[in-house]
């Protein structure tokens, strides 16, 4: 196997050890924070791809069974055969503050874009609604992870 750059161009040993602190930091929040509820919906076809192989791949389920089993985190996973999804648009991140101010974000490859105009939220948390209704529950998908890591 032949490791080639993950992002185009490669990230300087800085940028890259600045992005994995960010994502660590942000995946701690799920542990430290267990009065806050995560929800989350995720194509299956991204769980599909054997990024660094079976053996990462295999690591990267283990991880997110463990997630699953917190009581304030939810995931579902949207099927690969899904012939239409109402977030085809692209991916978006619904946020409520603790002040009761609802947010979303949406991230692009070049940047990210935080929207606080309530009527665009609006319409981006109708179609996170949607989509979650269109999406296996949170127990199949539970059942769908336990599969595919069993068939690695």
């Amino acid at each position: 196997m032949t490791r080639e750059a993950v992002t185009v161009p490669p990230l300087t040993d800085d940028e890259l050890e600045v992005t994995v602190t960010a994502r660590m930091d942000r995946q701690r929040l799920l542990r430290e924070k267990p009065n806050t509820t995560f929800d989350f919906v995720v194509e299956e076809s991204v769980l599909m791809r054997r990024l660094g192989g079976g053996d990462v791949t295999r690591e990267l389920l283990d991880h997110i069974l463990d997630l699953c089993s917190l009581r304030n985190t939810t995931l579902q996973i949207m099927p690969a055969d899904s012939e239409f999804h109402a977030c085809l648009v692209g991916p978006a991140c619904v946020l409520e503050t603790p002040h009761g101010q609802r947010l979303a974000y949406s991230e692009g490859q070049e940047n990210g874009r935080l929207i606080a105009d309530p009527k665009e939220v609006s319409r981006i948390q109708m179609r996170y609604a949607r989509l979650r209704s269109q999406a296996l529950s949170p127990k199949d998908s539970t059942g769908l992870l336990q599969r595919m890591r069993g068939a690695l």
